[in-house]
């Protein structure tokens, strides 16, 4: 048998072994932390989160909010998407921060998607809010204000609240300003904005019966959510639009049976499944929910079912969805 060759650390050394243990421990730490120093600083991709202020319609008895949308990223409330009735309080609940707010997009002005502008506006003075806010909206026609038009009536000097002129007007000091920008609703081009934070807004103007309508689409750091609005999709730009979107928020307003006037306004149920398909969505968010289609959301489903196959869901009120999880 081959006896054990003595070594640094035997019985008779100790004091010497532990020694050179911290020793090496020592320099093993200082390798690693200068290693690390020079390591470059990988970013995390941010991390985008959607909440539903408002999964309703017009109604006032379905116990939900009206239409809105809240845009999170890395634990802030970046961007909201229409403002319908019950939007500010859910957006309180929700512990968002309206100093963090980088814009408002509207999709059009009913009053189910923007009445609750004036309450955001007048917040913020308790908030002590130091940058402008910009507001993105359709252009005008007979029926319907321009984005400017529409906050110039709530704010201006002859505005239905004129108290709060010195949000708008240049002349007038307060600590921020509201900074309405008009987005073509009308053809077939695609808007695109560049906002803060690297987000990129896109717009395409939609068909809502007679009335100015666009939907929007956000993209961060290749994560994705797309907004159809109000419409039934003539024209199939919403779906240009929505093109491998990895959420697509589609609202569910009228039955498979609907009529011709609502059908003007409104995608049924096969063709929001046929426009989803053909969008190569990942996953498929039902909202803007109304009596109407409340109760037939078995039905809903088998007609969409015929062309897509991904993810379903219904939203509901405060409901949190991440587009990018697996």
């Amino acid at each position: 048998m081959i006896p054990n060759k003595p070594t640094l650390c035997g019985t008779a050394l100790t004091s010497t072994c532990s020694t050179v243990r911290k020793n090496l421990v020592l320099a093993f730490f200082w390798v690693g932390l200068n290693s690390l120093w020079s390591m470059p600083v990988q970013a995390e991709p941010p991390l985008m989160k959607i909440q539903i202020l408002g999964s309703g319609g017009p109604e006032l008895t379905d116990r939900r909010a009206s239409t809105s949308y809240l845009i999170w990223l890395n634990g802030k409330a970046r961007l909201l998407v229409d403002t319908g009735p019950g939007s500010s309080l859910h957006f309180e609940q929700s512990g968002a921060q309206l100093n963090d707010l980088d814009a408002v997009l509207y999709t059009h002005f009913h009053v189910d998607h923007s009445s609750d502008l004036p309450a955001f506006i007048k917040a913020a003075y308790f908030t002590g809010r130091n940058r402008d806010l910009y507001l993105y909206g359709p252009t005008s026609n007979a029926l319907m204000p321009s984005a400017t038009d529409f906050i110039d009536g709530l704010f201006g000097v002859h505005g239905i609240y004129r108290y709060l002129s010195e949000y708008l007007q240049p002349g007038e000091s307060s600590l921020y300003k509201i900074r309405p920008v008009d987005i073509i609703a009308a053809g077939d081009k695609a808007t695109v904005l560049a906002l803060p934070g690297q987000i990129t807004a896109s717009a395409v103007p939609v068909h809502h019966g007679p009335l100015p309508a666009l939907a929007w689409r956000i993209d961060v750091d290749g994560c994705s959510v797309t907004f159809s609005g109000d419409t039934n999709n003539a024209g199939a730009r919403l779906e240009r639009l929505a093109q491998d979107t990895d959420l697509f928020i589609v609202h569910h307003a009228i039955p498979e049976n609907a009529g011709a006037t609502a059908r003007n306004l409104h995608m049924t149920p096969s063709m929001i499944g046929k426009t989803v398909h053909n969008a190569g969505a990942k996953k498929l968010l039902l909202s803007h929910r109304m009596q109407r289609t409340e109760g037939m959301e078995t039905e809903t489903l088998q007609e969409i079912r015929k062309t897509f196959q991904g993810p379903v869901e219904f939203a509901d009120d405060l409901a949190v969805y991440e587009p990018c999880l697996p």
